[in-house]
């Protein structure tokens, strides 16, 4: 009789895991095999003879159930990551599982997603399945002592082999040390190590903390040439010295340091233009510039293209709307791990848009109509110094129909009054739901419109995507007609941003919408920026690339607040410091090129002046890094404490 050939669990986890790492490296990283591909190996051997050992130890019959049950984790986690890191641009993160749960509990957007990349996922799901139909060939014997004894050693040398890659004796050990033990870069771990390694870094951070060290300041000087004749404003800055601040913590010490060394951006001929004016901004939910349009959204039309009119404006995704929200209130870049800081320790944020307000006067209230406890707002409001913020579940409930989904254009009506009959200024900031994904035919928000789309050859959910957009411009005309009625039109600023683009419309159906084909990374996040006033009649023209990080600093400065510029990493756009728009994956777009942090490409916009190609990207590259860094310190360390102690 013919014996059947037998597969070592070695040999099945080996192919697996390789396999997975594989699919995974291509979609998050696209790339396939390359110089990393043996770090990876090496890196994630100790990981599968620690599969091997667990499924060698036991009984046959425990032995094969182990296998399935790991195998099948592991696919649910790889699984879990790649889905994930297409809804929000970054890989997933222990430190923000609670933010991942609230993200990510409308099922029908997970449905969308893994629809939308069946094949994928499909792809990762294949070892398991084939898994199955081998069953019988996998040899899942029991070892003798001895022989797991000798895996537990191959173990422990595997291990160990793997510091023998981080030695820094050339630059590309040294990035991977680096990279390893200092640099919070998601994307670039999974390039390097693959996501087994990226899985164990990340949880070891999670316990024992990591501090982020910035990057050597040796950047290579750029002062491209300015006009002749141009108006000295001054800058803003205040009176602190970080030259001469000394601190028991070294990394407050290190953030003076940086601070020291920063350039404060200069006022300009907008500074004080709004001085005295109330202030309603709105975060809108999936707000992207493809959903303007004259006859759909003639509000919406009339306020980008009149106003102010950012034309290089860039709403980058970071973690949903929670990212979106922290860019624009605090001018800080987030990670998931600094989400998910600021939303447990709850640092005081001075210069946050209703502090800022708060401070000279104004009257601060906030809105969203939906759970007020999403994404914890309730605790979260108040670092932004909106102490007094209204949600479903704790007021507005009682007001309006918080139902799936509520209408954006419902919540002004019965919001207004709090403070448009109010003898102070005000600043008013609310998060809009209307626009939330799915869109499908199904949803309220897309029933009421969908006589205006019905007609478009479009795909469906770009059509029902338009049509959610449309409440949003329903909310603008309401707010509009009330601060009319109210007397206070001409004397309120409406500035809105879009937490994100509609991520869950795939780059196809964007195209399908948009007046130019973009990109995955960079131009899919391009968006407007309103900033709009009654009493402007001419719009104005703003050409230089900006970002969610450069709305609150470009607001203090119209409004004329009194603020250090070097404290808030975003910069007035209307100043003449450096146009750049960070990503997730610290890929960067400035007004003189754009870069792929992931493909390297190089994508230049104008000549540069004074500097190689090479040399500037290795200075934007040390900026995004010190970006990241310094704002993960800031809140870390609670520095807006500490710095205001010592003003």
């Amino acid at each position: 009789m013919k014996r059947k050939f037998q597969i070592h669990p070695f040999v099945y986890f080996f192919v697996t895991t390789l396999y997975l790492e594989i699919v995974i490296k291509m979609t998050i990283t696209n790339h396939i095999i390359d110089s990393n591909f043996i770090y990876m190996l090496i890196f994630t051997l100790p990981f599968i003879l620690l599969l091997t050992i667990l499924t060698k130890s036991f009984n046959k019959i425990i032995n094969k159930i182990l296998l399935f049950v790991l195998t099948l984790l592991i696919t649910i986690y790889f699984e879990v990551q790649y889905i994930f890191f297409n809804l929000f641009s970054v890989p997933f993160s222990f430190s923000t599982i609670s933010l991942a749960n609230q993200a990510l509990d409308f099922t029908s957007i997970i449905k969308d997603a893994i629809l939308a990349h069946l094949l994928v996922f499909i792809l990762i799901l294949l070892p398991f399945i084939i898994g199955i139909i081998i069953n019988k060939h996998l040899d899942t014997s029991k070892y003798h002592k001895e022989s797991i004894i000798s895996l537990v050693i191959m173990f422990i040398i595997s291990y160990l082999s793997t510091y023998l890659l981080l030695i820094p004796f050339n630059s590309n050990t040294k990035y991977s040390r680096e990279l390893y033990y200092k640099i919070d870069d998601q994307v670039a771990l999974i390039d390097k190590f693959g996501l087994i390694t990226y899985t164990k870094i990340d949880i070891s951070r999670q316990i024992f903390g990591f501090e982020p060290e910035l990057v050597v300041e040796d950047e290579i000087p750029y002062n491209p040439s300015k006009e002749e004749g141009e108006i000295d404003y001054g800058y803003n800055q205040l009176d602190i010295d970080f030259e001469n601040l000394s601190s028991n913590n070294k990394t407050i010490n290190s953030i003076n340091k940086y601070m020291a060394k920063q350039q404060a951006s200069n006022k300009t001929e907008y500074t004080g233009m709004f001085k005295g004016k109330n202030l309603i901004f709105i975060l809108a939910e999936g707000f992207n510039e493809v959903a303007v349009d004259k006859d759909r959204t003639p509000t919406l039309y009339k306020m980008v293209n009149g106003g102010f009119v950012f034309n290089n404006f860039y709403s980058p995704v970071f973690l949903s709307t929670t990212g979106g929200e922290f860019q624009a209130t605090t001018g800080l870049i987030p990670t998931q791990d600094i989400l998910s800081t600021w939303k447990k320790e709850q640092p005081t944020i001075s210069y946050a848009l209703g502090n800022a307000f708060s401070k000279i006067g104004y009257q601060a209230q906030s809105y969203h109509d939906w759970t007020y406890k999403y994404y914890k707002r309730h605790l979260t409001m108040k670092t932004l110094g909106f102490t007094n913020y209204t949600g479903c579940g704790n007021g507005l409930e009682e007001k309006m129909d918080c139902g799936w989904l509520p209408y954006d254009s419902e919540m002004v009506n019965v919001t207004y009054q709090d403070y448009m009959n109010s003898d102070k200024n005000f600043v008013t900031y609310y998060v809009t739901v209307s626009g939330h994904s799915p869109y499908e035919a199904g949803d309220n928000i897309a029933r009421h419109y969908d006589e205006y789309v019905k007609d478009l050859e479009y795909d469906k959910n770009v059509k029902y995507y338009l049509a959610a957009q449309m409440e949003l411009d329903k909310m603008l005309e309401t707010l509009i007609a009330k601060l009319e009625e109210t007397g206070k039109l001409d004397d309120t600023v409406i500035a809105l941003v879009g937490d994100h683009y509609p991520y869950t419309l795939s780059i196809d159906q964007m195209n399908e919408v948009a007046s130019y084909k973009k990109d995955e990374t960079i131009e899919v996040n391009k968006s407007n920026f309103i900033l709009w006033n009654s009493e402007m009649k001419e719009p104005i023209q703003v050409d230089k690339v900006g970002s969610q990080i450069d709305v609150l600093p470009t607001l203090l400065n119209l409004f004329g607040v009194e603020y250090d510029s070097r404290l808030i990493l975003g910069k007035d756009i209307l100043s003449d410091s450096e146009g750049i728009a960070i990503f997730s994956n610290r890929s960067w777009t400035t007004d003189y090129a754009s870069y792929n942090s992931i493909t390297k490409e190089y994508i230049a916009k104008k000549e540069l002046e004074g500097i190689s190609q090479s040399d500037y990207i290795k200075r934007m590259n040390n900026k995004v890094a010190n970006y990241f860094s310094v704002s993960k310190m800031i809140i870390d360390t609670d520095y807006y404490t500490y710095i205001i102690g010592s003003e």
